[in-house]
């Protein structure tokens, strides 16, 4: 569902992400970890087609982001790190436009809309303007225009960022209940967080892919050497700036 095959990405003199390589398939949950910086957010803007790769080449649901982008962005769906909303439309209308502009209508778009408000708990706010929404439901209804058109693709930078605790455990069920028949890429800088919701992960720093492991792999690493999981994290972190 989602191949990076030797992927760079360059901003003059600088090299954000190194030739990175991947897949995940469907079915697949799989954490994306590493510090702020270290090319996460530039990677995943590259595969929903915000920007192209300068070397390398992406294919999601088996379309390359690069030549075939309307049919990607089709089968995508992508929260970024910062939740771009239109403050000044109410919760209803904006995920109706959102719908609108996917080429959604009627009976179809009322469901779906439906279904999100339920899956995200976004009842209470509805009727509101978008600006007088709390952090936590802006971001709800981020992720809720994110997967109005059923996409079989998701990416999600940092979802649990402004969500409190009750809001967080909500939203790791809801995430691994849309598993089946869907690839999910999980960014995030916090390690309890892809821990909780997945099973492989993705460790990358100074735009390098430093590891591609199972959880399971990696606590085995970790009670081999009498550490806690971070310390193994670190340790990969560490290995690249000996290298």
């Amino acid at each position: 569902m989602i191949k990076v095959e030797s992927v760079t990405k360059r901003f003059g003199a600088t090299v954000a992400v190194d030739e990175v390589s991947f897949e995940i398939g469907e079915g697949e949950i799989v954490g994306f970890l590493g510090p702020n910086g270290a090319g996460k957010s530039t990677l995943l803007k590259m595969m929903c087609t915000w920007l192209p790769p300068s070397a390398g080449r992406i294919a999601v649901a088996g379309f390359d982001v690069a030549e075939q982008p309307l049919q990607v962005r089709r089968r995508l769906g992508y929260l970024p790190e910062h939740n771009a909303l239109y403050e000044g439309m109410k919760v209803d209308r904006f995920l109706r436009f959102m719908g609108n502009i996917r080429g959604m209508g009627g009976k179809h778009l009322e469901e779906r809309i439906a279904w999100a408000v339920d899956k995200c708990s976004l009842d209470a706010v509805l009727g509101k303007w978008i600006y007088q929404c709390s952090k936590g439901f802006r971001q709800r209804v981020g992720v809720a225009a994110a997967l109005l058109h059923d996409p079989k693709v998701i990416l999600l930078d940092e979802p649990t960022h402004g969500l409190d605790p009750l809001q967080v455990v909500a939203f790791r069920d809801f995430i691994t209940g849309l598993r089946e028949g869907r690839s999910i890429l999980f960014s995030s800088h916090i390690l309890a967080e892809v821990n909780s919701i997945s099973e492989r992960l993705l460790i990358i720093n100074h735009g390098k892919l430093l590891a591609d492991t199972t959880l399971e792999s990696l606590a085995k690493t970790a009670k081999s050497k009498n550490q806690k999981l971070e310390d193994a994290v670190l340790d990969i972190v560490r290995a690249q700036g000996a290298a």
